[in-house]
């Protein structure tokens, strides 16, 4: 039907990171703000006239069948009754079990991205409903704006916050996620806070103990970074962050990290490239 064409999937940052509490279906119940920066997987996409939603290159660790960008397609191909296809190539740069959002953005830049190429126009808020299917953290992604998370992650509230540069530093191990929540250590009572209340050091990551403890790599990165502030774990890790005022100090902080850690300098997003995908 046509040429493939590139779509990037944005990694998140959580600033903050509180569990409030727990829901009878286990699900936790958390508050913490979304912060899109410009490191990024792309998605090539060609659509197909056939109807078979194929995955074209390997990605290790992950066969097709298990892959959100696969499902996500399948998924909104089967909510709409599309009966297009579509050609997936995979370019991931995003670390896998980082905490930094690089499978759910996948996700929700296929349905972006197809939601256009398959001419569905279909509105933001039900792309991001079918989001949540797939994962916590897509409807963040299918918002495209930073956002003060509540719920489980799904009830988002688009916030402003001002320009920013981060240091981004990955240690070579892969977080459970599922793991790290059904932890005894972890605390689920940390007092709800308002919106309003949000600064810029506001809070802390209530996951964070208890990924140090079973992860003394995640420790070590954590504390070599907060000799230059105050640095944070992203998500449920392993990617520990440093918020810094000018790119200039990120890259003066990044020059001096440990050889064996990967990483990155990055810069906030205020919006996701493909916002303008939905409406």
């Amino acid at each position: 039907m046509s040429d493939f064409q590139s779509f990037p999937a944005p990694a998140k940052l959580n600033l903050f990171l509180h569990i409030t509490g727990r829901r009878p279906d286990g699900y936790h119940l958390l508050q913490s703000v979304f912060r899109l920066i410009d490191r990024h997987d792309t998605l090539h996409l060609r659509p197909t006239a056939d109807g078979i939603i194929r995955r074209i290159n390997d990605v290790h660790g992950v066969p097709a069948e298990q892959d959100l960008c696969v499902r996500a397609a399948k998924l909104l191909q089967q909510h709409t009754g599309c009966r297009l296809g579509v050609e997936i190539d995979l370019e991931k740069r995003l670390p896998m079990g980082g905490g930094l959002g690089g499978g759910s953005s996948d996700a929700a830049t296929v349905l972006l991205a197809l939601n256009r190429l398959w001419q569905l126009h279909l509105p933001r808020r039900e792309l991001q409903e079918l989001g949540l299917h797939l994962g916590a953290d897509v409807p963040i992604f299918v918002l495209g704006q930073n956002a003060w998370a509540e719920g489980i992650g799904e009830q988002l509230h688009p916030i402003i916050l001002p320009p920013a540069w981060y240091v981004v530093l990955t240690p070579d191990i892969h977080v459970a996620t599922a793991q790290v929540f059904a932890s005894q250590e972890l605390t689920r009572n940390t007092i709800p806070a308002k919106m309003a209340a949000f600064f810029k050091g506001f809070g802390h990551n209530d996951l964070e103990p208890v990924v140090c403890r079973q992860h003394p790599a995640v420790a070590s990165t954590l504390e070599w970074l907060r000799q230059f502030g105050d640095a944070r774990m992203s998500g449920s890790g392993a990617s520990v962050f440093l918020e810094c005022e000018s790119e200039a100090e990120a890259r003066r902080v990044f020059a001096l990290k440990p050889e064996q850690v990967a990483g990155f300098v990055a810069q906030g997003l205020d919006k996701h490239p493909l916002h303008d995908f939905a409406d």
